[in-house]
């Protein structure tokens, strides 16, 4: 079980880091998902199929999973493509068990996929951060959410710029997110300005809430 990236080797037994090495504690698996279509709205239905594989994931409130980007269609699916997959965040004692998903099969609703081999790739710093989608409780527009994603932030002591991003005509990045039957709004958000201990613990803990349906959660951005 190789870690990419020349990180240095890890494992699953590894013993509880000491305060030095607390920020190599978490890693990104990212397991490639081949199959013909996704729901484009797939975070919750991605979690129950990944839950009934591995029940660890839902009850770890360290884990984050990324849902997977495709090509988008007009009936609210996405294609795959060979590059898509899903990245899971989650601690270094929990490879193993969620390691097991290799080769398995998911039903998403009417969608049959399987997952491939998994690398694991360890946390790099980035003075920019992005998300694809932030959620708040109780913030659905877009300046108070800002200052709610500010706020968090100095909470967790990071010190960093939260910016709504925007799309190509100048309107905020607004995102959605269906939970059975409930519509969630979120936005996209870019974090700037980061140091690197800053950075790496944005990645760990991410914002808002639902990090498990694939918000909250940062990607350096380029």
């Amino acid at each position: 079980m190789a870690v990419v990236d020349g990180a240095r080797p890890m494992t699953a037994e590894a013993s509880p880091p000491d305060s030095t090495d607390f920020l190599t504690l978490v890693v990104d698996l990212c397991l490639p998902i081949r199959g013909a279509t996704l729901p484009a709205d797939h975070g919750y239905g991605l979690l129950a199929a990944l839950c009934h594989r591995v029940p660890m994931l839902h009850r770890n409130p360290c884990v984050g999973i990324l849902t997977t980007a495709g090509i988008r269609d007009r009936q609210g699916k996405i294609l795959l493509t060979p590059h898509s997959h899903i990245r899971i965040r989650l601690p270094i004692e929990a490879v193993a068990e969620v390691y097991k998903l290799a080769g398995k099969q998911l039903k998403i609703g009417s969608h049959e996929v399987q997952l491939g081999i998994p690398k694991i790739f360890t946390l790099k710093p980035s003075t920019s951060l992005k998300a694809r989608m932030v959620t708040i409780k109780g913030y659905t527009e877009p300046d108070t959410f800002a200052q709610a994603a500010q706020a968090q932030l100095e909470k967790l002591k990071i010190s960093g710029q939260v910016t709504v991003l925007q799309d190509k005509t100048g309107k905020p990045l607004r995102k959605t997110l269906r939970i059975k039957g409930h519509t969630i709004i979120g936005f996209s958000i870019l974090v700037e300005n980061l140091q690197e201990e800053d950075s790496i613990r944005l990645q760990q803990v991410g914002l808002g809430g639902r990090r498990r349906m694939g918000c909250g959660f940062f990607l350096p951005y380029k």
